[in-house]
């Protein structure tokens, strides 16, 4: 049974969308090794399944400029160092694919062709095509957007199935689960009553682009490990953001 669920993908292209906080593991800060491999690990056998994969990641692990801000820090400029706490972060995944024989490419908004290549949709697809896992770093290259913002404009432009969003909770839920022992797991929400109720699925620019271009979001737990490959293989597991409840 396994074998045919391999053989049949439920996704042909996806855009992964990981947070920076997630490749600190337990440390909370910095980037933790083993967090890395066991990421790279299930993304090297997604791919293996014939699947195309893009990933955007963040880089709250290491730097954010919002919170920067908000202790009187210039914004732009916490955005730009955020913006670059991203590309440490995708280089360190792009080491971790390749280490296991998986080609990968780094692709930034903001020009550094000593580190990685510039981010061009048309190279990007055929990375895809080529059979390479494409990082995508640098959020979009402006300040003031974050990397939801990014990951649902990279997933537009590369016509991407889904976004998988991996994050260290299983899903979306009604509140807080950590403050509200009532709140509740959702396993499909559609876009505009998430946006209504204010849920923390994506930013609503991400959330609102996601919707006018018809772009699902699985939104569930990262660290389970065979997490990436389940919802590629349709496993309903986490929480599905579509046209439909």
């Amino acid at each position: 049974m396994e074998l045919e669920l391999k053989a049949r993908p439920k996704y042909q292209r996806v855009l992964l969308k990981l947070s920076g906080e997630a490749l600190a593991g337990e440390r909370g800060y910095g980037i933790d090794l083993d967090v890395v491999n066991s990421i790279s690990s299930q993304v090297s056998r997604v791919h293996q399944l014939g699947v195309q994969i893009a990933l955007v990641v963040g880089g709250g692990n290491i730097f954010r400029g919002l919170a920067a801000s908000e202790r009187g820090f210039d914004r732009a400029t916490g955005d730009y160092m955020g913006m670059l706490a991203t590309v440490i972060n995708a280089l360190a995944i792009q080491d971790g694919l390749e280490r296991l024989g998986q080609p990968a490419r780094t692709m930034t908004a903001i020009q550094m062709p000593q580190v990685a290549e510039p981010y061009i949709r048309r190279r990007a697809v055929r990375h895809l095509e080529k059979g390479r896992v494409v990082i995508l770093a640098a959020g979009n290259g402006d300040p003031y957007f974050t990397t939801d913002t990014t990951a649902a404009l990279r997933a537009v432009e590369i016509a991407a199935d889904v976004i998988l969003k991996a994050t260290r909770v299983d899903g979306v839920y009604t509140a807080d689960p950590r403050l509200d022992p009532a709140a509740r797991k959702l396993d499909r929400i559609d876009y505009m009553e998430a946006l209504n109720r204010g849920l923390t699925v994506m930013d609503s620019t991400a959330l609102t682009l996601c919707m006018e271009n018809g772009v699902p979001i699985v939104v569930f737990d990262l660290l389970r490990e065979g997490n990436i490959e389940r919802v590629i293989l349709g496993e309903e597991i986490g929480t599905l953001v579509g046209t439909q409840a």
